[in-house]
């Protein structure tokens, strides 16, 4: 008996041997001896297992985990993994770019506190100094971030002008063109900190650029997955939904042919026609009307006011925006005080807000307006401006 136990021993011994060297351990000894099974799911499943699964290269996997260790304050043991993702083909210059990054997503003292771990892996590898890169500024479509540019001055500037002139001048041009991290990369790494942060709110715009950067399908759902890992299972499973949608609604998108559809161009000024009576007050011209396609919601026209022409009350179901072309106007919600509109402005009346807008009294006024349609429905005409109500805009004068 002494004999076959020993036997089993050797057996048990010589297989634990060989996974051993397939698997070699990563968790520290001492994690055996407080929470063994934490040991046997670090080595097996985390290092073991999910490491090696091909859908992340290493190098984007250990991209993922330093922004997930700095966004998350993890600093205690960013060491050891900056010395990894060094070994997975991460430059030095991009461990800084990292950091840097994510002081404007996750705060500076994340970013800060990164800097004495990071520093303890490049002095105990003996690493230079990092310096800038030397390449040129990375140039984003112009269009795609006109666009963004005019959505963070309508939907921001109003309340906190210095957060929308930050977020337009530091943040997407001057943070997103260094050419220290590529496009894609600097994605992947806001997504995994924003996963990682809870901040759901924000992902759907940041993972459909990080697609538009490079990022596939496939990676960006693997990039959340290992986020679970790293900052929690709930974090990862919330993201799931945004997930969700942003694949339908690319697919969606890919799935209407766009390479069968002609861009329009709706010329200045082309099929005017007056503003409706019910609908305004005085002389109004509405030219240039334009609608999107199939799916789309978002429909627009430029509207020229003469002197004292104004809308009637009326509100939009998801809001609307206005650009000022020329002239001078007023506008003024319900209840509230008449506001007033010069070339440049922006004006975004947000839901359901009942208001009027148009020229002021004594200068015409030209507008372009921009609205989403809800259920087909874009707008709901109230009752006409009371004169008594549209002459107190002279004392906004």
């Amino acid at each position: 008996m002494k004999t076959i136990a020993a036997s089993l021993a050797i057996s048990a011994f010589a297989a634990a041997g060989a996974e051993a060297q397939q698997n070699p351990r990563v968790a520290p000894p001492a994690v055996y001896g407080v929470a063994p099974g934490l040991g046997h799911f670090t080595d097996d499943v985390l290092f073991g297992e999910f490491w090696k699964r091909e859908d992340l290269t290493p190098r984007d996997r250990s991209l993922v985990t330093i922004s997930v260790l700095i966004s998350t304050g993890k600093g205690h043991v960013l060491a050891n993994h900056v010395k990894r993702a060094l070994e997975n083909g991460v430059e030095p210059r991009e461990v800084g770019e990292v950091v840097t990054h994510l002081a404007f997503y996750s705060g500076w003292p994340n970013a800060i506190s990164a800097v004495t771990e990071v520093k303890k892996a490049f002095d105990e590898l003996k690493i230079a100094p990092v310096a800038d890169s030397d390449d040129p500024l990375i140039q984003f479509d112009a269009a795609t971030e006109a666009a963004r540019s005019a959505s963070v001055d309508a939907e921001v500037a109003p309340t906190a002008p210095a957060l929308a002139d930050l977020t337009n001048r530091t943040l997407f041009g001057d943070l997103w063109q260094r050419p220290d991290l590529l496009p894609r990369d600097r994605s992947l790494v806001t997504v995994a900190a924003l996963v990682a942060m809870g901040q759901s709110d924000q992902l759907t715009f940041h993972l459909n650029r990080a697609m538009d950067n490079g990022l596939s399908r496939e990676e960006a759902a693997e990039a959340v997955t290992h986020v679970g890992f790293y900052a929690g299972w709930p974090r990862a499973m919330s993201a799931v939904p945004v997930l969700k949608t942003v694949f339908a609604s690319r697919e969606a998108s890919a799935a209407s042919n766009p390479a069968e559809a002609d861009i329009k161009v709706v010329k200045r000024g082309s099929q005017p026609v007056s503003g409706p009576a019910e609908r305004f007050t005085g002389e109004v011209q509405v030219s240039a009307a334009y609608k999107g396609d199939g799916a789309a919601r978002i429909g627009g026209a430029t509207v020229a006011f003469e002197p004292g022409a104004h809308t009637a009350w009326h509100s939009h179901p998801l809001g609307q925006t206005l650009f000022v072309v020329s002239g001078r106007g007023w506008v003024q919600k319900e209840g509230g005080t008449i506001q007033v509109m010069e070339p440049g402005d922006v004006v975004w009346i947000p839901p359901m807000v009942k208001h009027w807008h148009g020229a002021t009294a004594d200068e015409a006024m030209v507008h372009f307006a921009v609205s989403e349609a809800l259920d087909g429905n874009s707008v709901t005409w109230m009752e006409k401006v009371a004169v008594e109500d549209y002459r107190q805009g002279r004392e906004t004068e």
